[in-house]
């Protein structure tokens, strides 16, 4: 993110959505902008995080977005934010296509701040640095393309860490959520998968419609099919109503189906159907519905293991996984581990004085193999919390694993 130092007189808080810095300024300089803020988002997923967040006058959106359409997304924000003032930049000469510019620039010139520079001139803004091409950078880990100055500043609603591991995730969430597309979200158990689903939702055209929970482990086999389908009046022993099922209830919407694996073999077919079609029919009724709805599935098995072993269909699979997206568990980024904690700590304080995490205790959580991941850490800040007794500090005495029966200082066990 970019930050423009702009005259403290004006008054409009001012986005501009642009792969390129230098289409930014140069944006900037050509328009007669009265503004007390202006801020630089590097693609169309990142302005609707900038818009969910705060309040915003006036967006202008480069046409070349890298990974949105720039009408759609103009739409998109009419519908969402009608007191956002929508201008559509033309690439090849960086002016409003919508507004014609001013006779010359306005005074002082825009330039991008830069750290220890109080002037807030730079005269590398136009200089491309090396493995640089248009304002993109390859990421080699993930093997796509991601934005320039992305890593470190993109975030997730609700989701938490900075760790390189959870940036890739964060990007490939912003890349796919404005679309249609069916994502599959894998990792262990307690990883956050249902928080990068509703960020899925929450980043998309369909965030002001339902999002749906179904939790296929949770419901037993014989009533899933209703849950999900629905059913009419008489369909069954006890259906003295009709039921709409939860795939209807989330027409326009997300439905978010976690612990799919768990799905009945029996069930699948219709699943796939529906995918198909984006058709079903309620348990006993020939009437055929049509459903629009996104879907997005979870697991912490392999499915593809399932598939072999015939528990799992594979065209169900390659359905459901048209974009997989992995979470990785948290022993896999121990950077996240003391934002996290510290979260957790705070809100548990339930208002009160928060303890200062020690050292000792951020090392000995750096050095545990967290199986129940993010939940799990989660429950031990809790429990620390509890044993501090009101203490300014936790300390390593405080952190009772799961389990174990006993408590840990350094390398002594405290029976």
């Amino acid at each position: 993110m970019t930050t423009f130092p702009i005259a403290p007189n004006n008054m409009d808080n001012v986005l501009v959505a642009s792969p390129s810095s230098v289409v930014c300024q140069r944006v900037l300089e050509s328009l007669d902008v009265r503004a007390r803020r202006v801020e630089h988002a590097s693609g169309g997923a990142e302005a609707l995080i900038h818009l969910e967040k705060g309040r915003w006058q006036k967006l202008f959106l480069d046409r070349r977005l890298p990974d949105l359409d720039a009408e759609e997304l103009r739409e998109t924000v009419r519908q969402r934010y009608p007191g956002v003032e929508v201008v559509l930049v033309d690439h090849e000469n960086n002016a409003p296509a919508d507004f014609a510019p001013p006779a010359r620039p306005p005074q002082p010139v825009l330039v991008p701040s830069v750290p220890g520079d109080e002037s807030g001139s730079d005269d590398s803004t136009d200089r491309e640095q090396p493995g640089q091409e248009d304002g993109f950078l390859y990421e080699e880990e993930t093997g796509f393309a991601c934005l320039e100055g992305a890593a470190g500043n993109v975030g997730l609603p609700g989701m938490i860490g900075r760790s390189a591991a959870m940036q890739a995730v964060y990007r490939k969430v912003q890349l796919v959520a404005p679309r249609d597309t069916t994502v599959l979200i894998t990792g262990p158990t307690g990883s956050g998968k249902e928080l990068v689903a509703r960020a899925l939702h929450d980043l998309s055209p369909r965030a002001a419609r339902s999002f749906a929970v179904v939790n296929c482990a949770a419901i037993p086999e014989t009533l899933l099919e209703a849950e999900l389908f629905g059913y009419s009046r008489g369909a069954f022993t006890g259906a003295q109503q009709a039921y709409a099922g939860r795939i209807q209830a989330a027409h326009l919407g997300t439905l978010f189906l976690d612990e799919i694996g768990d799905m009945p073999l029996s069930l699948q077919p219709k699943l796939l159907r529906f995918l198909e079609q984006r058709e079903l029919q309620r348990l006993g009724s020939s009437q055929v519905v049509h459903v629009d709805v996104r879907v997005i599935s979870a697991t912490n098995v392999d499915l593809l293991a399932l598939v072999r072993e015939g528990k799992f269909r594979e065209d169900l699979y390659y359905r459901l996984s048209a974009f997989p997206l992995a979470i990785p568990p948290l022993r896999e980024r121990p950077a996240d581990i003391a934002e996290l904690a510290e979260y957790c700590l705070e809100k548990f304080s339930g208002g009160q004085p928060t303890p200062i995490l020690s050292s000792e205790a951020l090392a000995f959580l750096r050095a545990e193999r967290w199986p129940g991941n993010v939940r799990e850490l989660q429950n031990v800040m809790e429990r620390a919390l509890i044993l501090a007794g009101g203490q300014a500090m936790i300390r390593p005495a405080h952190l009772m694993l799961p389990g174990s029966g006993h408590r840990k200082r350094g390398g002594e066990t405290l029976c």
